[in-house]
């Protein structure tokens, strides 16, 4: 305490050390498997790899790049919205590289919202999400997504948009459930955007996870372009995390808006990575189905071992994530069953009550990763089947 007031800026309380940093460091205390953090435990495509050595040996982003981004990994991302989505974005005005997708949001919510705007937000929800909006210093106003399906209530929705509402703010497909928005959840979504005149800021850096259904982007659908902030990244789609590379695409004004609020972030970073990454978005589509069918059959095997193990398992349409419920184990708190797990079995989890501000809404659900190898998640399986099954 000094001047007889914290030190923390308010707007922060009670967002202290992250649950992912305390359980990866629980794992590594405890040796357990991992399955807690959302992180590859093997690296992405070794021509990529080898491009960012390329460039570091070239001298390729050594120095500050450009503020925007490099040109060629501006290009690529514009290319990669047109071959996937059909959607024009031109590379020198409509896209923006960030230090990965989390400061793509952090300058979007700091360069949009005021104090006093509410967002309107998916719970559970990723935990930067709640922590850029309060920077921001605005209000979140959480939409609950139940289980089993996870699926907005839409009715539910335009009843919370009030003359504060600023912002929606999607994240589809959706960690940590793994629900993947429908055309018809997408163009009711947009009809309120457009009634109401609300910005909305879409987080699909999961755009390439989809087993089931389709990712489409918000911001093909009619009156959506001029308001619409789209941000992905490439450490999920390509297994490189530790490069936060991400982006952001949208019209010219939002983009430099969000400029003018990311330039005062990191200003630039991850130069010669964004030269790597450029290749890695022009990659044949035979990688990209390659990467959904390894992550199916791994969805597949930690869901039958969950499942065998006596958890409830909500199967993902998308991500890599699968959220479980812990009632049938006859458990009802996540958090202390997480913080027993590794003990209990050697396994980590995360606690979906850290994504939920109504932390008795997500007490009963823990979220697994299966982006580990399928040796990792068969033994992971095993532990837990000899742990909790009867």
């Amino acid at each position: 305490m000094t001047q007889g007031r914290p030190l923390l800026n308010r707007r922060l309380d009670g967002f202290g050390t992250t649950i992912f940093a305390e359980m990866s460091a629980l794992a590594v205390r405890t040796g357990s498997i991992n399955l807690g953090q959302g992180f590859p435990d093997t690296d992405g495509p070794e021509e990529i790899r080898e491009a960012a050595v390329r460039a570091l040996r070239e001298g390729k982003g050594n120095q500050y790049p450009p503020g925007p981004g490099v040109p060629e990994l501006r290009a690529a991302i514009s290319e990669h919205q047109q071959r996937f989505y059909d959607l024009p974005f031109d590379p020198d005005t409509e896209v923006l590289v960030t230090a990965g997708a989390t400061e793509a949001i952090a300058a979007t919510m700091l360069a949009l919202l005021e104090p006093g705007d509410e967002v309107i937000a998916f719970e559970p929800f990723y935990d930067s999400y709640a922590a850029c909006i309060a920077m921001a210093g605005a209000k979140r106003v959480p939409l609950t997504l139940r289980a089993p399906s996870f699926r907005p209530d839409l009715d539910e929705l335009r009843s919370k948009i009030t003359p504060q509402t600023r912002l929606l703010l999607l994240n589809t497909p959706h960690n940590p459930t793994g629900m993947v928005l429908s055309a018809e959840e997408l163009n009711a979504i947009a009809a309120l955007a457009v009634e109401y005149d609300l910005l909305v800021v879409t987080d699909e850096v999961y755009e390439h996870l989809v087993f089931e259904g389709t990712h489409r982007p918000i911001t093909a659908l009619p009156g959506m372009r001029e308001r619409t902030v789209s941000i992905s990244s490439a450490g999920k789609t390509f297994s490189f995390t530790g490069w936060k590379v991400g982006w952001v695409t949208a019209s010219a004004e939002l983009v430099t808006a969000v400029r003018s609020a990311k330039q005062f972030l990191t200003y630039v970073s991850a130069g010669p990575f964004q030269y790597a990454v450029a290749e890695a978005l022009r990659l044949p589509d035979s990688y990209y189905e390659g990467l959904r069918a390894e992550l199916r059959a791994k969805r597949d095997l930690l869901s039958g071992g969950l499942a065998a193990a006596g958890f409830e398992v909500y199967r993902p349409a998308g991500t890599y994530f699968i959220t479980t419920d812990i009632r049938p184990l006859g458990e009802s708190d996540g958090a202390s069953f997480c913080r027993s797990l590794p003990q209990r079995a050697g396994v980590v989890a995360i606690p979906n009550a850290v994504f939920y501000d109504h932390k008795e809404a997500g007490a009963p659900y823990v979220r697994f990763a299966f982006c580990k190898r399928t040796e990792v998640l068969a033994d992971a399986a095993e532990r837990l089947r000899k742990a909790f099954a009867h």
